[in-house]
């Protein structure tokens, strides 16, 4: 099976991010995992959020971001990857100039009914 990115019809997470599901029950028809891009635009963040089963790794296509992971915060860039392990508050800050695109693994699929909001934007 494939699929095209620009073929995929983006949607808004709950935590209010772009994304286009590559790889999920509702596309592909996987069982396990998911595989999405993730676009957060230049001065936006996402909702600071968890998700209660789901583990993600966050890898970064393009862009500049700023990540809260726990009680931690860090800038990313290009090529840096990060592991959000189940029941971990998260949420990335765009403080650039051009769009933040990531690539966001999550085992078992992304839910909406698996994302909990801590604090809204």
């Amino acid at each position: 099976m494939k699929v095209k990115l620009k073929e995929v019809k983006p949607y808004q997470t709950k935590d209010g991010s772009l994304i286009r599901e590559l790889v999920h029950p509702k596309t592909l028809g996987s069982r396990n995992l998911s595989l999405a891009e993730a676009t957060v635009f230049p001065g936006e963040k996402t909702h600071l959020h968890r998700h209660h089963l789901s583990e993600e790794i966050y890898y970064v296509l393009e862009g500049e971001g700023i990540m809260t992971l726990g009680e931690e915060e860090f800038r990313l860039a290009p090529g840096d990857c990060v592991l959000i392990p189940p029941g971990t508050p998260h949420r990335l800050k765009n403080p650039g100039k051009r769009p933040l695109r990531i690539l966001c693994a999550c085992a078992p699929p992304y839910a909406h009914e698996d994302t909990t909001i801590l604090e809204e934007t």
